[in-house]
């Protein structure tokens, strides 16, 4: 999403905003659109090898110690390792100066259908340089809320870029606010008496996956083992038909050709991990044999967590399938923490994301200097990322709060006034070459073959009825189809 509160930071996303393709196996597809990525452009081929990453040697000497590991870890390792995951060195290019003024409108428009509570608490997960955070709190000064905030609440594991979000305590355009930072949404105590807005963008997506396969025997995990033993023996039978996915030319000429260090192996019995994983979902049981999905339980959890922090109500302790993807210690956590708990003013959120309300199989994908690479290139020194489920985050809010959504990036911007933000802009452009420049972006923002379309917006409500209830809230409302009338057959005439 890009920052429309003033015309200079509009201007700045126009020009860096670009289409690129979406990753299949050897980067080679169609399709998808990048965010915080905005100048990536796609590989041609997958890079070699170059030396071992400090992350990619502890990966190799994990596996060789103890086996194949979960593209969980290996996510976990390659993007958050506490001295060399790729978040935690702020020079790499992850965040983009992004922000959006009709977001924050939408923030502001439910606030005020709440009441316009007196204490109001901003929550993000994964702000990075603070540029969406400072734009929502230029944006709601304008509305009259920033008098009601009590504090901004930042979920940040990185040091580094904690000390860069400290300049957002204090501005010229909001004032001073009070920050707290958190490396856990877990450790933000639910607060009943203050109204609280969250916004998560392009953080889901970041979350660690486990990849599975369904066959006859259940659920097995696909898993990152090393090709050291490939370069050393040639493949067995057997060993061809648990490397999944792994296309290069390595296995053919293991001592000769430079491929990838490592691969992904097909766990030979499904283990009682994949098998929670695999039917942590109903929808995942309908699914044929053969069938690969990217599940991502820590975004289950977070998303309770979300869905507890933004509910109006107490949340009950019988909701169906609650603890379906939380570990025993924590959902036992989570029982005791709600007991004697008053009912609140509640909250709103938006997570906006890469993704649908569907299962992915295979979007896992890495971004390198401006280019979608191999996932095993360079471990902690790329970018990774999958889809977003957004109905498993809807599951896992079940009961919680009212979830609405997914709606295409398209559909949010043009029904929360896009259309009317953008001619004000034009007509305050010194020169007919600007106004290009502000059209032309407008037009890729709402772009059905890109961003419009690739982008989803989804949104969190509390209501103080019934949180299973269906409640229809704009802009994410249901587009009704125009009713035809019958067509009167006409009979034929009796031949006289």
């Amino acid at each position: 999403m890009y920052s429309f509160s003033t015309r200079s930071g509009f201007l700045n996303q126009c020009k860096s905003a670009r289409a690129i393709p979406r990753l299949q196996r050897q980067c080679r597809v169609q399709n998808v659109f990048i965010g915080r990525r905005l100048n990536h452009s796609v590989a041609s081929e997958v890079p070699t090898p170059t030396a071992v990453t400090k992350v990619e040697k502890i990966i190799l000497d994990n596996i060789k110690a103890t086996g194949p590991l979960s593209f969980a870890t290996y996510m976990q390792l390659c993007l958050a390792h506490p001295t060399h995951g790729y978040y935690m060195n702020p020079s790499h290019p992850v965040f983009g100066t992004s922000g959006d003024f009709i977001t924050s409108i939408w923030f502001v428009s439910q606030w005020a259908n709440a009441g316009k509570p007196s204490s109001v608490r901003l929550v993000e997960l994964g702000p990075g340089r603070g540029t969406l955070m400072a734009d929502i709190l230029r944006t709601i000064s304008k509305f009259g809320l920033s008098q009601s905030l009590t504090g901004v609440h930042l979920i940040e594991t990185s040091q580094a870029l904690r000390s860069v979000q400290e300049q957002l305590g204090s501005s010229p355009h909001h004032g001073s606010v009070k920050l707290h930072w958190y490396n856990s949404i877990t450790e933000i105590p639910r607060s009943p008496s203050e109204y609280t807005i969250l916004v998560a963008h392009e953080f889901f997506d970041a979350l660690p996956i486990h990849v599975l396969q369904k066959k006859e025997t259940g659920w097995h995990e696909v898993l990152v083992a090393s090709t050291e033993e490939l370069r050393q023996t040639s493949p067995s039978p057997s060993t061809k038909d648990t490397d999944t996915k792994n296309e290069s030319s390595t296995q053919e000429h293991p001592e000769t050709t430079p491929g990838p260090r490592l691969r992904r192996v097909l766990s030979p019995q499904p283990s009682a991990a994949s098998m929670l994983l695999g039917h942590s979902s109903t929808r995942f049981d309908k699914l044929p044999v053969g069938s690969f999905i990217e599940v991502s339980p820590t975004s289950f959890r977070i998303a309770h967590q979300v869905g507890r922090l933004l509910a109006a109500k107490p949340p009950p302790s019988d909701i169906p399938g609650r603890s379906r993807s939380l570990p025993q210690d924590e959902a036992e956590v989570v029982e005791k923490g709600e007991k004697g708990e008053e009912v609140g003013v509640g909250g709103c959120g938006l997570i906006i994301d890469y993704g649908g309300a569907n299962v992915f199989g295979d979007s896992f994908r890495a971004f390198k200097q401006h280019q979608i690479v191999d996932p095993f290139h360079q471990p902690g020194e790329c970018d990774i990322t999958a889809n977003v489920d957004f109905a498993y985050l809807k599951e896992a809010m079940a009961g919680l709060v009212s979830t609405h959504g997914p709606l295409t990036q398209s559909s949010f911007l043009d029904r929360m006034g896009l259309p009317i933000r953008v001619d004000a802009l034009l007509r305050g452009a010194p020169s007919e070459e600007r106004r290009k420049v502000i059209q032309d972006a407008a037009n890729r923002l709402v772009d059905l073959n890109g961003m419009g379309k690739e982008y989803k917006v989804f949104g969190i409500t509390s209501t103080a009825s019934d949180a299973d209830a269906e409640v229809e809230v704009y802009p994410f409302i249901r587009e009704q189809e125009p009713v035809q009338e019958p067509v009167k057959e006409e009979k034929p005439e009796k031949n006289l």
